[in-house]
């Protein structure tokens, strides 16, 4: 019996220890595989924003150069005003307040027009045809664009740069970060939250333009409501409330194309109405907003006092003569020693060769910053250049024009230089620094301010420079925006920092949430996410993983191939018995010293390139997914590769001689488009080639050259998304 009850238990307990095992076996294989879903979303993500902030950097570089221009030659070969004035330069408006309403109030809508038609002041019910109109399709007559933006001027013009505001007037406020053209998000806000009114004020933290086609929509339902409940409705100005930024993330080519008429008009209007919005909202006395960030020099008291509507584009450094821009105290120890210093040109290097990614150092009169994280001096800049963790990349020469920053207020004294005390920077450059910071900065975790290297504008900001603005200014918390968060929100800085986020889906479908925050009396932030999209909600998250995976993936591989020649010459350089194979390591190597994008190449090879029986990447398999289009005949290969890595860039150029934004120039300013551009990069073109490029293109012989039709020459083709176009 006794041995029967044993047998029994032990078979009984059998079972479940099997089973057990199996639970435990199958939690480890769980574990293992969130935790490689995990790892592909991260890198992911460190992809977009790394392409993201290269693609701003390429902008604010470009932007520098016209600057350089600019700032040096009054023509462009001698024969009539500069091309790139009438861009960079504010235009002054000859008429009148009255005149310019009169105009616009004389201008015929068709009857054929089915689309709303406002009244000036608004009503709610302008503002309900408005949200009807946009949800159906719908397009704004450029009359009463004009007309919205001249009233929002005006209003602007009253406002101070620094909006104060309290929670006693109202339960909560509604603070919404970028939507960046976004409409279905900014109508999912108000589906949600209920739309602006007296008793549901909002803030918008800026960034409403740009990257989303839907663009001219937001600012139109914004301003609109603006108008309507001017004290409970508010809206700061982000970095991409500016036309120079415009032209690269889409904005002036979506107004152009939904207002062929009054298109220039209405891009006009708007670099004024950007440059008068707000830079900052204080809730209760003890609540900072603002979109970019801080750094060390900002003082609310200065800000107050900024004339921002002169800083049109805080991409646009202020006038100076020559002579005050070189004057700068540095000794050449402290040249030496301080690698990340901020200078003071916008375009004080000389040309190099953009294979380097041409990264540029600028005066400032700031001076330099301490290398240690621990520093507390600012170095906020404009088209700084991009330092990567492990690589830094070697300085460029001072342009011959200008004096190397190392020979100006030097003071030979025995063996050593003695340095002289730099003057006090003009206040209009002051006040443009403050502007930069507050619109380009990011918060860091180490402390002190640094120059953002990574954006190539503004600072990092650490915890202990947050926590003196908030002490010297009485407050307890910021709220910024101006960088994507999975979740549409992150707390840093102890919780005095807060990045809130409102554009979904905004590098991929599925890639993150949208969220605003509530804030009450109390001053608690209440947060709520939210994500515009059918088709993801039907996605598991494998699937939406590898969605996100494979969209940044095709943009990396971009990357690879528009920088082909210098990576094939780098490889080569390991690789001695040309056997077309080296280590990882080597290829990490060399990947991060070309891109400098700072992304874990060890963790992406198996999705870049492949391996070689022995275990070394074979290099050139980077390649192997990705393929030219068909270029027209007369463009070399390398030419042809050029193409393909900075063509955003030559399409701001074309942009900016297309001054109608017909999509046609001539042969004439076509060739003007090519000088500007092999300028910029420091190539050469010879005129033979210049020529042959626009003959080929010129199809009807007519002497105009359809230039969107030659830029989509210069595109490339993804052979698996070909190969499953065909599948399918």
């Amino acid at each position: 019996m006794g041995c029967g009850t044993s047998i029994a238990n032990e078979n009984q307990t059998r079972p479940s220890e099997t089973a057990m095992k199996a639970a435990i076996l199958i939690q480890r294989w769980y574990r293992r595989y969130v935790a490689r879903l995990e790892m592909r979303r991260r890198y992911t993500w460190n992809i977009f924003q790394s392409i993201e902030y290269a693609g701003e950097q390429d902008q604010l570089q470009l932007s520098s150069f016209f600057s350089f221009m600019l700032d040096n030659f009054t023509q462009m070969n001698g024969n009539g005003p500069d091309l790139i004035s009438h861009l960079l330069d504010s235009v002054v408006d000859p008429l009148t307040e009255e005149v310019r309403q009169l105009k616009y109030e004389q201008i015929v809508v068709p009857e054929s027009y089915s689309g709303p038609r406002l009244s000036f002041p608004l009503s709610v019910t302008d503002t309900n045809a408005l949200l009807s109109a946009f949800k159906e399709e719908q397009t704004l007559h450029g009359k009463y664009v004009l007309q919205l933006l001249y009233e929002t001027k005006k209003f602007l013009k009253r406002m101070p740069n620094v909006i104060y505001l309290s929670t006693s007037y109202a339960k909560e406020i509604t603070i919404c970060g970028d939507l960046h053209g976004s409409l279905d998000d900014l109508l999912l806000i108000f589906y949600k939250n209920g739309l602006p009114s007296a008793e549901n004020p909002y803030i918008f933290n800026g960034d409403f333009v740009d990257r989303g086609k839907k663009s001219t929509e937001i600012i139109i339902i914004l301003f609109a409501f603006l108008l309507l409940y001017p004290d409970h409705m508010h809206l700061n100005r982000g970095n991409h409330e500016d036309h120079i930024m415009n032209l690269r993330y889409g904005f002036t080519k979506e107004v152009m194309q939904k207002y062929k008429t009054h298109g220039r008009e209405i891009l006009q209007l708007l670099q004024d109405v950007f440059s008068l919005l707000p830079l900052a909202t204080v809730i209760d006395n003890k609540v900072l907003i603002v979109h970019g960030g801080i750094s060390d020099k900002i003082d609310l008291d200065f800000l107050s006092t900024v004339e921002r509507h002169k800083v049109k584009s805080a991409l646009r450094l202020p006038r100076r003569s020559v002579d005050h821009l070189n004057v700068r105290a540095c000794s050449r120890s402290s040249s030496r020693q301080s690698g990340r210093s901020r200078m003071d040109s916008p375009c004080s290097s000389g040309r190099t060769s953009r294979a380097s990614r041409r990264r540029k150092k600028h005066f400032t009169k700031r001076g330099s910053s301490s290398s240690s994280s621990s520093s507390s001096s600012s170095s906020s800049s404009v088209c700084s250049p991009r330092v990567s963790s492990r690589n830094t990349p070697r300085r460029p020469p001072p342009s011959p024009s200008l004096p190397s920053p190392t020979d100006v207020l030097q003071v030979p004294f025995l063996d050593s230089f003695v340095s002289l005390e730099p003057p006090e920077p003009p206040r209009e450059e002051l006040e443009w620094q403050q502007v930069v910071d507050i619109l380009w900065s990011d918060p860091k975790n180490q402390n002190g301010c640094s120059p953002n290297s990574f954006r190539g504008g503004g600072c990092y900001f650490g915890p202990d420079v947050t926590q003196a603005l908030l002490q010297k200014h009485e407050l307890c918390l910021l709220i910024r925006s101006h960088e994507c968060k999975q979740e549409g929100y992150e707390l840093c800085h102890n919780g005095q920092v807060i990045t809130i986020f409102s554009a979904s889906n905004y590098y991929e479908e599925g890639s993150n949430r949208g969220a605003y925050i509530k804030l009450g009396p109390e001053l608690v932030p209440r947060f709520f996410q939210y994500q515009v999209s059918r088709s993801t909600r039907k996605l598991t998250l494998h699937q939406r993983v590898r969605v996100a995976e494979g969209s940044a993936l095709r943009a990396l591989k971009e990357k690879l191939y528009g920088h082909r020649s210098e990576l094939m010459a780098a490889f080569q350089q390991y690789d001695i018995d040309k056997t077309g194979c080296i280590s990882t390591s080597e290829w990490a190597q060399v990947v991060e010293s070309v891109l400098r994008l700072d992304l874990p190449w060890r963790t992406l090879r198996p999705r870049l390139a492949r391996l070689s029986a022995d275990g070394d990447v074979e290099y050139e398999s980077c390649f192997e997914d990705i393929s030219p289009g068909e270029p027209i005949p007369p463009v070399t290969p390398n030419l042809a590769e050029t193409l393909y890595r900075y063509r955003t860039d030559l399409e701001i150029i074309f942009n900016i001689i297309d001054k109608d934004h017909s999509g046609q120039i001539s042969i004439e300013e076509f060739r003007q488009t090519w000088k500007l551009f092999t300028s910029h990069l420091g190539v050469a073109v010879n005129d033979q080639t210049i020529d042959d490029m626009a003959r080929s293109i010129d199809f009807n012989k007519d002497g105009s050259i359809d230039f969107n039709e030659f830029l989509e020459a210069f595109r490339v083709v993804h052979k698996l998304d070909v190969k499953e176009q065909q599948q399918g």
